[in-house]
């Protein structure tokens, strides 16, 4: 039988990683091996263990996600990384790309690509999420091929207050029922925000949203 592709996660946010781990856990082929919260606790779990994949958040306490690849880099620790980030500026990703990183994926679609992205680094490929590709085709070329899409700040000032507060609940998992409890509102209509959230937003579901209000700073 086929290895699964053993993944590690390492981001601050515990709810990122939930979420993720949700995605993974259903698909047959990928596997969760285990996760870090600090950039020392991935350097530390990096000496003595390894994995196929490691999801990388940049902004991580103690040390980043450039001073664990430079220190992956010194110790000549060969792991497949995948970058997670709220940011997607270009020499960013290049510097990433220089100290040995795979795949950038920014966090308003890793709930959609990450099953794709880790497949594609696992295959010895790069992996980089539109918004990415996009802005490397700009400097390259100095065209934008997303010139219709609205900025994310643009989205964010879009929402109503109700739709920021049912995000939030959504944010810290409470389900649809629970929600209508705590706003003092039908279910119905909770869905409708839901619906409204995910179309907005550009998410497919409540893990998109989620890492979608952390990108933000909503939660």
């Amino acid at each position: 039988m086929k290895e699964k592709i053993q993944v590690h996660i390492a981001d601050d946010h515990k709810i990122l990683i939930e979420g993720i781990v949700a995605v993974i856990n259903t698909e047959s082929d990928i596997e969760i091996e285990g996760f870090s919260l600090t950039g020392k606790a991935v350097i530390d779990w990096a000496e003595d263990h390894s994995a196929d994949i490691l999801i990388l958040d940049i902004n991580m306490p103690i040390y980043d996600g450039i001073e664990v690849l430079k220190f992956f880099k010194i110790k000549k620790i060969n792991l497949k990384v995948i970058i997670l980030s709220s940011y997607d500026d270009v020499k960013l990703v290049q510097e990433m790309i220089n100290l040995g990183a795979s795949g950038f994926l920014s966090k308003d679609s890793a709930g959609q690509h990450i099953v794709e992205a880790i497949r594609t680094v696992h295959a010895g490929e790069q992996y980089f999420s539109n918004t990415v590709k996009n802005n490397l085709l700009k400097l390259y070329t100095g065209k934008n091929v997303k010139l219709g899409q609205r900025p994310q700040s643009t989205i964010v000032n879009s929402l109503t207050d109700r739709e920021t507060e049912v995000l939030k609940l959504i944010s810290q998992e409470y389900s649809s029922p629970e929600i209508a409890q705590i706003l003092n509102i039908s279910q119905s209509t909770v869905d409708t925000y839901r619906k409204s959230l995910l179309k907005k937003t550009n998410v497919k579901n409540a893990v998109g949203l989620a890492m979608y209000a952390v990108k933000n700073k909503i939660i």
